[in-house]
């Protein structure tokens, strides 16, 4: 098998996404490959050319901005409850912003900053002093800007920065669906609600994968394999090490050897900022190794290492499957990723294209007129 193969085949099953998914799963205004060709068609490598700029001073920035992506989308729970309201007399434009406030989706709203009308996500749990790469994204946003004005969304920049990100690091590439637009709103409750946490277990794990239309199995498996690359904090792993679930005790499902690594890395009443690596292996290589750890007892995060430990998980198949073939988990990677991706996005004429990732219109507007005067 040659080493285009994968990419190849990955490319392939973004052609052959739509086919997977049932009526009804697109939005109105369909998400495409070729969304940008005509209008700004340098986009992907002006976002790549930055990933790499960046790269050569942070070799986790390509996980860092992967990492975004995700907890982007993950603000999302899709409720019977809402498909309620859209049968009430509400006007076009209260439906709309209904469905910004209770679908965020993958609307770049996590990039947002707080302001009079913002209450930002990068202040929820999952998000504070853990996510990065904000400086890139707006470096990626100025040269857009500079480029091609006014045409490229925030949240599309996401999408393809963690297709690049992914490549770079020795991953599989995919034709990204694009035509996102960006939210007016951000909605911190629910991202402290629905994204994954690293001290979750499975089945918590897997009812958030539901709550925002992934499967429990494939793809909870195949998204979790991109801890396969990047960074943690102590702070996210000590109880673990030390009081795994209050019992004075650590995790018994840790690697003995593994534990005193981790241990000497990251001891009681240490520095909780000090990094450790995801994958003990090929820490910023993007390949299957992540399998191998799991498989191993060395899953950093105890939400990794229950894909394999718990019991009887239908997950523990599927680990065992990646792990034994990195082209079938770049393959279901893919479709993961693309199925990621179509959460809520907003299209048409819903939000907007911001001309600061950080800000929506008006309170960018209000900022410049302030400044100006």
């Amino acid at each position: 098998m040659t080493e285009e193969m994968p990419s190849l085949r990955c490319i392939i099953a973004t052609l052959f996404f739509a086919l997977l998914l049932p009526p009804g799963s697109f939005p109105a205004t369909t998400l495409s490959p070729s969304f940008y060709d005509e209008t700004c068609p340098t986009v992907f490598s002006i976002i790549r050319g930055i990933i790499e700029q960046a790269l050569l001073s942070d070799p986790r920035i390509g996980a860092s901005l992967l990492r975004l992506h995700f907890h982007d989308c993950f603000v999302n729970v899709i409720t019977k409850t809402f498909v309620l309201f859209l049968f009430l007399p509400f006007t076009f434009s209260a439906i709309s912003r209904l469905k910004q406030i209770l679908l965020q989706g993958c609307d770049a709203s996590i990039l947002l900053d707080n302001s009079a009308t913002i209450e930002s996500e990068k202040e929820a749990a999952p998000n504070n002093n853990s996510a990065r790469g904000f400086e890139v994204v707006d470096a990626m946003k100025i040269a857009l800007e500079f480029e091609c004005p006014g045409i490229v969304s925030c949240a599309d920049i996401l999408a393809i920065a963690a297709q690049e990100s992914v490549n770079l690091a020795g991953g599989p590439s995919w034709l990204v669906l694009l035509g996102r637009r960006d939210s007016t709103t951000a909605n911190r409750t629910l991202a402290n609600l629905a994204i994954p946490a690293a001290f979750e277990t499975l089945d918590i794990l897997k009812s958030k994968f539901a709550a925002v239309g992934l499967n429990t199995s494939t793809d909870l498996v195949a998204l979790s394999g991109a801890h396969t690359f990047g960074r943690a904090q102590c702070t996210i792993v000590i109880e673990r090490l030390y009081n795994f679930n209050s019992t004075g005790k650590a995790d018994p499902t840790l690697n003995a050897t593994y534990l005193e690594t981790l241990r000497k890395v990251c001891p009681q009443g240490g520095n909780g900022s000090v990094l450790v690596n995801l994958d003990p292996t090929t820490p910023n290589t993007f390949d299957s190794n992540y399998y191998t750890n799991l498989q191993a007892q060395e899953g950093l995060l105890q939400s990794d290492q229950e894909l394999f430990s718990t019991s009887g998980a239908d997950t523990i198949e599927i680990v065992e499957r990646f792990s034994s073939s990195q082209i079938a988990f770049f393959e279901s990677f893919v479709v993961s990723m693309l199925k990621m991706g179509n959460i809520s996005p907003v299209t048409g004429t819903e939000g907007e294209i911001r001309l600061s990732c950080r800000r929506v219109h008006m309170d960018y507007t209000s900022s410049n007129k302030w400044s100006s005067s």
